[in-house]
């Protein structure tokens, strides 16, 4: 999974870019890992759904019925 989330680093940030020094590469990628890939990028065990709008569904959703046998 994490050899997956560097290619995908790589091949849509830092591939992408000419940084001039190591502290504008840092606060690009993690400008990246903070904003575009946990927040809009779609997940296929979500629905395809984005984190936010997954969780903004599952808010609106009826609780699970629980059993009352304990």
């Amino acid at each position: 999974m994490m050899e997956r989330f560097f290619l995908n680093l790589k091949m849509e940030q830092v591939w992408q870019k000419d940084y001039a020094n190591h502290i504008e590469a840092t606060n690009d990628i993690a400008d990246y890992i903070a904003g575009f890939y946990n927040c809009e990028r779609l997940r296929s065990k979500q629905s395809n759904l984005s984190p936010i709008a997954f969780e903004q569904k599952s808010a609106i959703q009826q609780p699970a019925d629980v059993s009352e046998i304990t």
